[in-house]
This record gives structure tokens, sequence and C-alpha cells, in this order.
């Protein structure tokens, strides 16, 4: 076995499953959402594991335990550490009870988005947007459509990460100083900060999608 496929081999170990719960069934969940909070509101409040241990006679161990989602306290642990840190015991539960979001996009029916540059017969469809959630990323997927050839194309640049799948036709894309020959069924991933967009368009109709993720607080 080569180098390369070892690596890949390893790096397809680390991945997640997408199809299971996040940190395993629904108590873990509860475990870890717990223990962020745990964790944020002592940073917050520039408390260190041992004053806390201090300031609530529990161990640093078991302090570690409870702040990675290792361990589930008790409602008096809770209480305790609720009293240290001078914050309602459902505090910790926050995160826990957060709604989730689900946008339905039917298909042809994506908002349609007009982007700095873009040219006519280059349709952005907006596929689904949620604001303001827990995880602290805003995604944006869009459906790119580009039907008539042109001699330049304007680049853009924002913050963020963008991934392209490329669905239809073929298309060299530029990302700072690389040109990448896209085709059905290859993907792009990049820091969207450099300077990107189609450099040629090699065959057309061309349908890729675009999703950008980057921080709320940008």
């Amino acid at each position: 076995m080569n180098v390369e496929k070892l690596n890949i081999e390893n790096a397809l170990k680390l991945t997640q499953d997408p199809h299971k719960t996040r940190d395993g069934d629904r108590e873990k969940v509860l475990e870890v959402a717990i223990g962020r909070e745990v964790r944020a509101f002592r940073r917050q409040q520039e408390i260190t594991v041992a004053e806390l241990s201090n300031l609530t006679g529990l161990s640093v161990g078991m302090l570690s335990k409870i702040e990675n989602g290792n361990t589930s306290p008790s409602l008096t642990t809770l209480q305790t550490l609720a009293n240290a840190l001078s914050v309602p015991l459902t505090s910790f539960f926050r995160r826990f009870e957060e709604s989730r979001q689900a946008v339905h996009t039917p298909a042809g029916k994506g908002v349609e988005i007009d982007r700095a540059g873009t040219r006519a017969n280059h349709q952005y469809q907006l596929l689904g947007h949620i604001g303001s959630n827990a995880s602290g990323v805003i995604v944006e997927p869009y459906l790119i459509t580009l039907t008539d050839k042109s001699d330049t194309f304007p680049t853009f640049q924002h913050g963020g990460i963008e991934t392209i799948y490329m669905l239809q036709g073929e298309v060299d894309y530029r990302h700072g100083e690389d040109v990448h020959s896209l085709k059905p069924g290859d993907t792009l991933f990049f820091d969207a900060d450099a300077p990107h967009g189609p450099e040629k368009l090699v065959e057309l109709p061309a349908r890729y999608l675009s999703i950008i993720s980057y921080p709320q607080n940008t």
C-alpha cells in the first residue's frame, strides 16, 4: 500500500458519518451541550478549571469530563456549578433546547440573485438561507447556470469558504493564480478571499452548485 493511499484511508477514518447524530445518541448530545455551556460561562468569567474546582469542590478531572461532554452530571452537580458561575441552572440547557431550522426549496423555486458583475444569461439562484443559528456559521447554497459565452468574466472576492460542484458543461475556473478545469462531478473547495470566478466557458450550458459558508459575525 503506497503512502498516498494510506493517507487517504486515514483521513476517511476521521470523517464523520453524516447519517449519525452528531455526538452519538440524544443523551450524549445533551452532555456535550451542557459541557459547552459550562466551559463558555467559565471562560466568560475568566475562571480557570482549577479555580472552579476550588469554588465547587469538584475535582479538576470531573470538571474536565463535564466540559468535554464525557460524563452526565447530576442535577446537584449542575446546581453547584450554576451557583459558582452565578447563572440560572436552565442556562446549561440553552443550546440543547434551541430549535433547528430546515429550508425546503422546490425545483425551480430558488430566489434569483443579482451578484455584482453578473451578466445576462448568467443565472444565480439562492437555494436556501438560514440566518442566526447555534452553529455560528452562515451557509448559502447557489445553483449557477451559465448559458452565454463571453471573453471576459468578473472575479469575485469575499470572506469564508466556498465549494463548487460541477453538474453540467465544462468551465475553466480561476482561483487566485491557478485555473482549474471543472467537468461534471468535479469539486473545487477553496478560500473565497482570493479572487475567483469562471475564466473560460468551455462547454455550455454550464451548471454548478456553489456553497458559501462564513461566520455570522462577518
